[in-house]
């Protein structure tokens, strides 16, 4: 049985429904969503040719087809022989296309969701948000439907063991804003989607307002609350993936700043996967053979080997060579690391 997909960190893809509105572009000066792939893609494009706009703040989304949410089921029934051929558990990603925690969804949509991932146990679902600061509340509207009629071999109380929640990050601002979030959500993992990187990002201490740190990559004790009293702990993330933009005005990625992830990441025993180096080749040498289009900063800037050698900063020289071409290699090898799974049903 082989994947479904393309994605180098999961198995399947299912989207529920197909639709999303651009966010937090300008609040963190980011703009990872300016070169939304979901938006521009084939079922995106298809519905648009007929008439059905799914992206944007007024745009309604479209419920994909029963025969497209029988998948996961028949996804769930091989779960032996996937386990017997590749020693493992399948991965989905979950609303490749949309967002699970969309306001602009009818709240059944995610019912009706939430109990398909239930009839599913044999698989990992991963739920991956740009609005994770409305997860928590969602789960918890959603969960009441729920408890009406579970299969024998589902759990009851969330966390559910089979549903990992990801937060995308994009830069430091997102993560100081969307990373404590994430951690004070109830989950069988947390991991973050760091694509496309935009900056460089510290992932090992992040103030709190001021008054407080935590340490995503090794755990926060003694926690406290508004109020100075006692809170519960944050655990550490699960799983970090991180990945250059693709595109036709992709940026580029400094290597740097994918380096430093990865280091955090194996300094605190953190699983970490690099996805692609996206659009953009780079070489950190302003001695080549051929001249780059552009030059990036390791603190983000962009600009001319001119600029670049004047500046005495650390920059990269950057070849728009494409996606495939770019490849996958950081410092000569892929790095494919996986959180461990739970051992469940």
């Amino acid at each position: 049985m082989a994947a479904d997909t393309k994605i180098e960190w999961c198995d399947h893809t299912f989207n529920p429904w197909i639709g999303c509105t651009k966010v937090s572009i300008a609040a963190t000066g980011g703009g990872g969503c300016d070169g939304c792939y979901a938006e521009v893609s084939t079922p995106v494009r298809v519905l648009r040719g007929k008439g059905t706009e799914t992206w944007g703040p007024h745009a309604a989304r479209h419920r994909t087809s029963a025969a497209n949410w029988k998948l996961p089921l028949r996804w769930d029934a091989q779960h032996e022989a996937f386990a017997a051929q590749h020693g493992r558990r399948q991965r989905v990603f979950c609303a490749s296309l949309a967002d699970v925690f969309d306001n602009a969804i009818d709240p059944q949509w995610r019912v009706d969701l939430f109990n398909l991932i239930l009839s599913t146990p044999h698989l990992d679902w991963l739920l991956l948000t740009k609005r994770i600061g409305n997860a928590a509340r969602m789960i918890d509207e959603t969960l009441p439907d729920n408890m009406k009629a579970l299969p024998a071999d589902c759990p009851v109380a969330w966390p559910w063991p089979h549903v990992w929640i990801g937060a995308t990050i994009v830069n430091q601002a997102e993560a100081e804003r969307d990373i404590p979030k994430l951690l004070a959500v109830p989950a069988a993992k947390r991991f973050l989607s760091m694509e496309p990187l935009l900056g460089p990002v510290d992932l090992n201490v992040i103030d709190i307002n001021g008054y407080g740190e935590i340490y995503p990559l090794r755990g926060t004790p003694d926690c406290e609350d508004d109020d100075g009293e006692p809170a519960p702990d944050l655990p550490a993330l699960d799983w970090v993936i991180v990945g250059g933009e693709s595109g036709p005005s992709a940026r580029p990625m400094h290597p740097d700043w994918v380096r430093s992830l990865r280091d955090q990441c194996a300094a605190a025993g953190v699983a970490f996967l690099f996805k692609q180096h996206g659009e953009w080749a780079t070489t950190v040498s302003v001695s080549h053979l051929l001249a780059p289009q552009t030059w990036v900063c390791t603190d983000g800037r962009t600009g001319t080997e001119a600029e670049a050698i004047a500046d005495g900063g650390s920059w990269a020289g950057a070849f728009k060579v494409g996606k495939k071409a770019a490849g996958r290699l950081l410092d000569g090898r892929t790095w494919d690391q996986f959180p461990e799974e739970n051992r469940h049903a």
